[in-house]
């Protein structure tokens, strides 16, 4: 079984990108890795090639920056990446510059890809999700958090990245899918609330039109957190590629779980879903077989 792990990223040093973790935490499973690096003005090429791994390769790419709707550029950025894997390769593993996966997880997901890689039925895997907020401590835990999305896929080029890259869809279709008992931690909304406002200012473009610089008013204050409608206590470990990371964080972020910024209607879907585990209306980017 070959497994090839495939990303992109762009100035990951000036937007303070994971980068290093996300790829180190799945390397291990990996025969070879398919960086797409885009052109960047702080140094970020050079980033991934310290790394020093000999399975990674690196492919520069440049971002049409004229693609303002939708985020649709991720999801160019994402193709360009998975079409540089290996002919040979069976699945090809996605992980994003702000994602990394603990350790322990490691042999469940190689056993769940050596399980599924005959059959042609499954055309990928699809994690559980937890979205980091503010700081290492804390986790979202509302309705606009997603859950679950897929992060392995078979390699066959006809799968392409879907809108913003949130997920894939072959000829049109959601993925034909299995879960895999393991968990994608979610480190974007952890980073220094100045670096924050920065991406946050940045990458509003993607999802707007050309006219974005005109109408928006760039706000210069550092990010506020305190904005997020709902946490809770992470009572984890995180994955030891992160450590040193952690260990760096310069900045307090501090909130109280039990306040939460519902609407009635919010308030009561929420009391569901702790209630049950049902996420009432809950949007599947995929289809569980």
């Amino acid at each position: 079984m070959k497994v090839t792990g495939f990303t992109f990223i762009r100035n990951a040093l000036k937007f303070d990108y994971p980068i290093v973790e996300a790829i180190g935490s799945i390397l291990p499973l990996c025969d070879e890795f398919i960086v797409a690096v885009g052109n960047s003005d702080d140094g970020t090429r050079q980033l991934i090639e310290d790394i020093g791994s000999p399975k990674i390769r690196i492919i520069d790419t440049i971002w049409d920056d004229t693609l303002r709707e939708g985020g649709q550029v991720l999801a160019v950025e994402t193709n360009k990446a998975f079409d540089a894997v290996s002919d040979d390769t069976d699945w090809a593993f996605y992980i994003q510059g702000d994602e990394v996966v603990h350790e322990r997880y490691l042999p469940e997901i190689r056993k769940s890809m050596e399980l599924w890689k005959d059959n042609p039925e499954v055309e990928g895997l699809v994690f559980n999700y937890l979205h980091f907020y503010g700081s290492y401590d804390f986790i979202g835990d509302s309705r606009r958090w997603y859950r679950k999305e897929v992060r392995i896929i078979r390699n066959n080029k006809k799968i392409r990245s879907y809108r913003d890259a949130q997920g894939f869809r072959l000829d049109e279709r959601k993925l034909k899918v299995k879960s895999v008992d393991a968990c994608v931690y979610h480190y974007g909304w952890v980073k220094p609330p100045e670096k924050q406002q920065l991406k946050q200012q940045h990458f509003n473009r993607y999802w707007d039109n050309l006219e974005w610089e005109k109408e928006k008013v760039i706000f210069k204050e550092p990010f506020d957190y305190t904005q997020t409608d709902s946490v809770a206590w992470f009572k984890g470990t995180h994955p030891q590629v992160l450590q040193e990371r952690i260990k760096r964080m310069n900045w307090e972020f501090d909130i109280d779980p039990t306040l939460k910024k519902f609407s009635l209607r919010y308030r009561f879907l929420h009391w569901v879903e702790e209630k049950t585990g049902w996420r009432i209306g809950e949007y599947r980017n995929y289809t569980i077989i």
